[in-house]
């Protein structure tokens, strides 16, 4: 019950509190409407790639681009970066892009959601394929049981022939013989 993973998982939910503390002081009612709201039992996969996040914007570079600039803009305004890009408009006030960041981070480097549905059709297919080749071996186990049923009921039929008197025919045991040695050599 209370391993390491019940304290990684109370670190989080910290985390998340102090973050959320944060916000609060300087958010807006009418900026908190951009953010998301996460499942409770996923909201540790957010919070890391909001780390993740963190933490390449923090990265610092020689040539200062114009997303550094983006970046240092959302600083400005408050916002973490992680949600969406703060872009400056003419007017000073501070508005939101469509989040174009995140959509190309996440094609990149796959959430655990995708990586799993990817893991998923692996196995289906897998199992597909398994069941196709299960049915192909089952019917030629079928086909050799019936052609294995034909040759067996036309020797019995031979070699059950008897004569008028009710003795069995042995002329025609002595060719079905015959016709076995040469379908051998």
């Amino acid at each position: 019950g209370r391993g390491f993973a019940f304290r990684r998982k109370q670190k989080i939910e910290r985390q998340y509190r102090k973050l959320l503390k944060k916000r609060r002081a300087v958010h807006s009612q009418q900026e908190d409407q951009f953010t998301d709201t996460y499942p409770e039992h996923l909201k540790h996969l957010y919070l890391a790639e909001e780390e993740k996040f963190k933490k390449r914007r923090r990265t610092p570079d020689d040539s200062v681009s114009s997303e550094e600039k983006r970046n240092k803009a959302a600083d400005g305004c408050g916002i973490y970066g992680y949600v969406c890009l703060m872009v400056l408009s003419i007017s000073g006030m501070c508005t939101f892009s469509s989040r174009s960041l995140v959509t190309q981070e996440k094609f990149k480097n796959k959430t655990s959601n995708q990586k799993a549905k990817e893991e998923y059709e692996k196995v289906k297919a897998e199992r597909a394929r398994k069941k196709e080749e299960a049915e192909k071996r089952k019917q030629q186990r079928e086909e050799a049981q019936r052609l294995y049923k034909k040759k067996k009921m036309e020797a019995y039929k031979i070699l059950s022939k008897k004569t008028k008197k009710g003795q069995p025919n042995l002329n025609l045991q002595v060719e079905f013989l015959l016709q076995k040695i040469q379908q051998n050599t």
